[in-house]
């Protein structure tokens, strides 16, 4: 059986319906009910999943001054401004689930993965800035739950370490491509790298979490294999927000889960004639049929023989040439569909 991962209720892997994320994040920007109301509009869009961030702040990081390349204040003062505490988080968490939704969260650090196990979370979303992070990953890893592994400023031994850690203990995994822009340009998506987990991690999941405008990447990336897509998700697009404006809003949501699934459902297949076109075949083929009157012992040819519509016709276009040069077996009226008996 192809590999797959179950987080709750949810299989997850090349032979189901991908799963998509909508990562809430930090968009709240620290605001509980912004929160709610995003995990709200989600699930009207009709999604199975949202993702937030745990951010311990003293565990995370020291007092700096880095400015992302996507933000004008210091990574410090965005994260202190938009933690939630474990109070709302597992408010969050329960708030998810009572909608019988999958509440996901990355942790970005050791007290952060701490919460989130006390919160008996279902599973694990680990960040691309954590992918080589191998003592966190070793401690995640510990509390044996299913891991989704995004893999951005990553390369395929950077990534085979953290993979070899998974599998030491055992941990169903995912592994998500991803490129750390934001936006990401689209020709630098590289859905070609989805090839590269396929054939290094046979034992894998593989998805794209995506930071490209729109939904065009995510499309394109499911007959790559790609079973999670995930994409950053706001209620609003005016709001204020660090990744509000690479998110996709609502409408943008249920397009790509309905997208998404129509995607999968017309993969796969052989180029063979289905026994449901043929109502489309009675009408669009054509047949061999008589242009002219034929009198019984007459040489069918191109005078008098041709291809015409419906094709209700028991000698299809295919065999004109198998017709001509023949001789009539008896007189048939102009407009008349030949058959076979027809034929000597």
């Amino acid at each position: 059986m192809n590999p797959y991962i179950q987080i709750q209720d949810r299989k997850i892997g090349v032979d189901f319906e991908p799963l998509i994320i909508a990562e809430i994040g930090i968009n709240h920007e620290g605001n509980i009910e912004k929160a709610i109301q995003m995990v709200d509009d989600a699930f009207g869009a009709g999604c199975e999943c949202v993702k937030f961030q745990s951010h311990v702040i003293s565990d995370e990081m020291i007092p700096n001054d880095v400015i992302p390349g996507n933000a004008k204040e210091s990574i410090w003062d965005i994260m202190s401004r938009c933690a939630l505490s474990e109070e709302e988080e597992i408010q969050l968490k329960k708030y998810v689930e009572n909608k019988s939704m999958i509440f996901l969260s990355t942790p970005f650090s050791r007290a952060a993965a701490d919460r989130l196990n006390r919160m008996d979370v279902a599973a694990y979303k680990i960040g691309s800035g954590e992918c080589n992070n191998y003592p966190l990953i070793k401690h995640i890893s510990s509390f044996n739950k299913p891991i989704i592994l995004s893999t951005g400023m990553n390369d395929l031994v950077s990534i085979n370490q953290t993979v070899d850690i998974l599998r030491s203990n055992n941990n169903p995994y995912a592994i998500l491509h991803c490129t750390s822009m934001y936006p990401t340009p689209y020709e630098k998506v590289r859905l070609g790298a989805l090839n590269d987990l396929n054939k290094f991690f046979l034992d894998a999941v593989i998805g794209l979490s995506d930071h490209s405008i729109g939904n065009y990447t995510c499309y394109a990336a499911i007959p790559y294999g790609a079973r999670i897509l995930e994409k950053h998700f706001t209620s609003d697009k005016t709001w204020p927000g660090p990744d509000v404006s690479i998110s996709i809003d609502p409408k943008e949501l249920n397009e790509l889960i309905v997208g998404s699934k129509a995607i999968f459902q017309a993969l796969g297949g052989t180029k063979t004639v289905l026994p449901e076109e043929k109502p489309t075949i009675d009408f669009a083929y054509a047949c061999v049929v008589s242009i002219k009157n034929i009198k019984k012992g007459e040489i069918f040819s191109k005078k008098n023989l041709w291809v015409k519509r419906p094709g209700t016709g028991e000698i299809k276009a295919v065999d004109f040439d198998n017709v001509i040069g023949k001789i009539a077996q008896k007189d048939i009226d102009i407009n008349t569909q030949i058959n076979w008996e027809d034929v000597g």
